[in-house]
C-alpha cells in the first residue's frame, strides 16, 4: 500500500523547511490524540477547522475600529484576520516557515472577539470586575481578555481539539498597548507563532491608519509613515521586506531598529490620533459599550440564558460570541417597547 499523501507533505516539509520551522510530523499533537488525516497534515487540519466554524464566519459582523461605518471598504474583524493572515504567509514563505501553521494561528487568533471591537472588549471587561466585586460569592472569571477567550472558543465552545502549536499561537498573539520589542520575535513557542505575533501589528497599524483616513477622523497619513511607501500596500511591503531581510536564516523574528521604532511610534500617534478621540468625535461609541454592559447584566439572571450556557461564564460566552447586529437585535428586544423595536430588530437580524 502507498503511503498516505500526508505523509509525502510531511517529507517534503522536513527537506524543504528551515531548520528553524515547526515540522507537522513534530507537532505535540491534540488534547484528545486522533487518528491522523489521510491527505492533511494536523496544521492544515486545524486551519480547515477554524476557517469553517461559525465563530470564524461571524467575524464578518463583529468591528474592527469603526461601528457600523457608512462604506462598504471598513475593516472588520473577519478581514483583519484574513490580512494578517496574508501577511503572515508572506513573511513565512521567504523565511521558509510552515505556512498552514502561521495561516491558523492567524485565522484563529480573533475569534473570541466581542461585538463593537475593543469598545466591547473593554465594556464586557469592566462589566465582569464591577460584578465580581458587588458578588465575590459567585464564580466568575478576574476579567476579560479576548486572546484568552479565543482559546475558550477553540478548545470549550466549538471544542475543535487544535494542536497544541496552533493553541500556544492563538493565546499568545495579544500586544495591546505595549511597544514591540525585540523579545516579541523570540519563539516562546514556535517562530510561526512570532511571525503572526508581529504581522497582526503590522496589519492592524497599516488598515487603522487606512480606515482613519477614510472615516475623516485624519486627514491624511502622517509624514513620518509617508517614508515608508505612497500608498497602503508600498507601506505594507517594505515593513515585510524588513522583516524578511532582518530574520534571514535567524531563529528569531527580527526587524531593523529603525523600523521597530517607527511602528511604536505609530502605535502611539493612533492611540493619541484615532483610538482615543474616536469615542468623543462618535458618542455611540459609549452607546455600543453599554449594549454590552446590559446584555451581560440581563443574561447574569437565571433562565435568561439560551440552552448551553449558564452561570456569569455562559453570561461571558454568549455575550462575547454576539455579532455587532445580534447584539443590537438582542437588546432591542430586551430593553425596548414592542412598537419601538420591531424596527431595530428586522434592520439587525
Amino acid at each position: 500500500m502507498s503511503a498516505p499523501i500526508r505523509v509525502m507533505i510531511e517529507d517534503q516539509e522536513e527537506r524543504h523547511l528551515s531548520p528553524f520551522a515547526m515540522r507537522s510530523a513534530q507537532s505535540e499533537g491534540r488534547t484528545t490524540p486522533e487518528e491522523p488525516d489521510p491527505v492533511r497534515t494536523c496544521f492544515q487540519r486545524d486551519r480547515d477547522r477554524i476557517l469553517h466554524s461559525k465563530p470564524f464566519r461571524r467575524l464578518k459582523h463583529k468591528t474592527q475600529v469603526f461601528i457600523e461605518p457608512v462604506g462598504d471598504h471598513y475593516r472588520t474583524r473577519l478581514t483583519h484576520s484574513l490580512e494578517v493572515a496574508q501577511i503572515a504567509r508572506t513573511v513565512g514563505r521567504a523565511l521558509r516557515l510552515n505556512e498552514d501553521l502561521i495561516e491558523a494561528i492567524a485565522l484563529g487568533h480573533d475569534v473570541g472577539h466581542t461585538p463593537f471591537g475593543h469598545a466591547g472588549e473593554s465594556a464586557l471587561d469592566e462589566a465582569i470586575q464591577e460584578f465580581r466585586a458587588h458578588h465575590p460569592e459567585v464564580e466568575c472569571p478576574d476579567q476579560f481578555r479576548h486572546f484568552e477567550q479565543s482559546l475558550r472558543v477553540v478548545d470549550v465552545l466549538e471544542r475543535l481539539n487544535l494542536t497544541h502549536e496552533v493553541r500556544a499561537g492563538i493565546g499568545g498573539h495579544s500586544k495591546g498597548r505595549k511597544d514591540f520589542s525585540t523579545h516579541d520575535g523570540e519563539p516562546t513557542s514556535t517562530l510561526e507563532a512570532a511571525v503572526v505575533r508581529i504581522s497582526d501589528r503590522i496589519a492592524y497599524l497599516n488598515h487603522d491608519l487606512d480606515d482613519a483616513v477614510r472615516s475623516g477622523i485624519i486627514s491624511q497619513v502622517p509624514r513620518e509613515v509617508l517614508q515608508l511607501g505612497p500608498s497602503h500596500g508600498k507601506r505594507i511591503g517594505t515593513m515585510v521586506e524588513d522583516v524578511v531581510r532582518q530574520s534571514l536564516d535567524q531563529p528569531a523574528i527580527r526587524m531593523s531598529s529603525e523600523l521597530m521604532e517607527l511602528l511604536n511610534w505609530l502605535k502611539e500617534w493612533l492611540f493619541e490620533e484615532v483610538y482615543l478621540k474616536y469615542p468623543v468625535y462618535w458618542p455611540d461609541i459609549d452607546k455600543a459599550k453599554n449594549v454590552v454592559r446590559e446584555l451581560f447584566a440581563h443574561y447574569l439572571w437565571p433562565g435568561t440564558l439560551p440552552d448551553g450556557f449558564s452561570g456569569a461564564q455562559g453570561a461571558i460566552d454568549y455575550v462575547a460570541g454576539m455579532t455587532d447586529r445580534f447584539a443590537m437585535a438582542n437588546f432591542a428586544e430586551i430593553k425596548l417597547p414592542r412598537g419601538f423595536r420591531e424596527d431595530a430588530v428586522t434592520r439587525y437580524r
